[in-house]
């Protein structure tokens, strides 16, 4: 009796650290996430953004002429309203973000981006998410051709092709192939995202926890580490506890997050240059990705509740207090390439509505109900 007692702990005792994910690990995280004024939910702010997607045109709007090929922030845009709809559920609006996509089965069509780089491999990522809500085969198929492309003659060292070692491509690397992960259940997704994204972190990561725009740039820009704290929770909300490369990434993502909470200002927000707050201006994008990351850190237990909810509620309430009266968010910095020049990044023009801010935006909205 004994023997089988034993056995039967070991065995609990394995499965408990070993066989589940680390988003199933929840703890308690207090009223930080709850009680919310007419207009701050994440259901409010959420649907109107979604459904403002639904509504914009291909590449944005304010657009002079047609796009050629459906550019990476509308791909984030549309993961962001297909993950809200999903946690709110929401059946009209995962109908209307389908049907939007429809036309992309078609061969025919020329807005379907040459996955030849990571800015338009990333597109693989939405077909992906609507297979896995709706099993609809053929966004399987169009997601994993596109994730299997990317990692078509690798490196010597295992990465893709595609590697650059820009901190934006910790997201648009990761995000696609943690779906394929998603959707097929293949490990060999997870291990590509998991082993780009450790080796990112030996390259980039600075001893304060944040990272330079690119090696040859000593520039804490703000979106471009919002995209490496996307990045690293989306990866680690799909990790098992017991994955080789778990430990080194959650260690790289929670230093990350220690130096963020250092930076936030006063009304929750963080800066163009993050490092810079009193040269720089409140930007949005970057704000709106670090508090996904707050979040759902907080969510899952990575993140101790009761010092990083309270500033996860005042960076969401702070965010939104950006979004005008047709549910577009200002002071989006607008797309930027890296340049070793600390003026190039303060004078970044800022935009309202630009999908680089409606897209973490929603991604925020999502988590808050996750």
């Amino acid at each position: 009796m004994r023997n089988i007692l034993n056995l039967i702990l070991i065995i609990s005792l394995t499965y408990l650290f070993s066989g589940c994910t680390s988003s199933s690990v929840q703890k308690d995280y207090g009223n930080y996430f709850t009680s919310w004024e007419k207009g701050t939910s994440p259901e409010e702010v959420g649907a109107k953004a979604a459904h403002r997607f639904v509504e914009t045109p291909h590449g944005g709007w304010g657009r002079t002429t047609p796009v050629k090929s459906i550019p990476y922030p509308e791909v984030c845009a549309w993961y962001g309203a297909l993950t809200f709809a999903k946690e709110n559920g929401d059946k009209n609006l995962l109908e209307k973000l389908t049907k939007k996509f429809e036309p992309f089965y078609n061969e025919e069509s020329k807005l379907v981006p040459k996955p030849d780089h990571v800015d338009h491999s990333v597109f693989g990522s939405v077909p992906l998410e609507i297979y896995i809500q709706t099993k609809d085969e053929r966004a399987l198929t169009m997601g994993i051709a596109i994730a299997d492309k990317q990692w078509e003659n690798p490196d010597a060292n295992g990465l893709t092709k595609q590697t650059r070692f820009w901190i934006d491509d910790m997201f648009m690397i990761t995000a696609l192939q943690i779906q394929a992960f998603r959707a097929t259940n293949d490990e060999k997704y997870l291990n590509r995202a998991a082993f780009e994204m450790s080796t990112y972190l030996d390259t980039l990561q600075r001893e304060n926890g944040l990272f330079y725009h690119a090696p040859d740039v000593p520039f804490f820009w703000g979106r471009g580490d919002g995209w490496v704290a996307a990045g690293m929770t989306e990866l680690l909300r799909s990790m098992n506890s017991a994955h080789p490369l778990r430990n080194k990434i959650f260690d790289g993502y929670k230093k990350m997050m220690a130096a963020l909470l250092k930076y936030q200002d006063n009304h929750g927000m963080w800066h163009q240059l993050i490092d810079k707050p009193e040269l720089s201006w409140a930007e949005t994008s970057s704000s709106a990705m670090f508090t996904f990351a707050f979040i759902t850190g907080v969510k899952n237990g990575w993140l101790d509740a009761e010092i990083y909810g309270p500033a996860a509620r005042k960076a969401w309430l702070g965010l939104i207090k950006y979004i005008d009266e047709n549910s577009d968010i200002r002071e989006v910095c607008i797309g930027t390439n890296k340049k070793n020049s600390f003026q190039y990044y303060i004078d970044r023009p800022r935009s309202t509505g630009d999908l680089h801010g409606q897209a973490p935006l929603l991604w925020c909205a999502a988590a808050l109900l996750r």
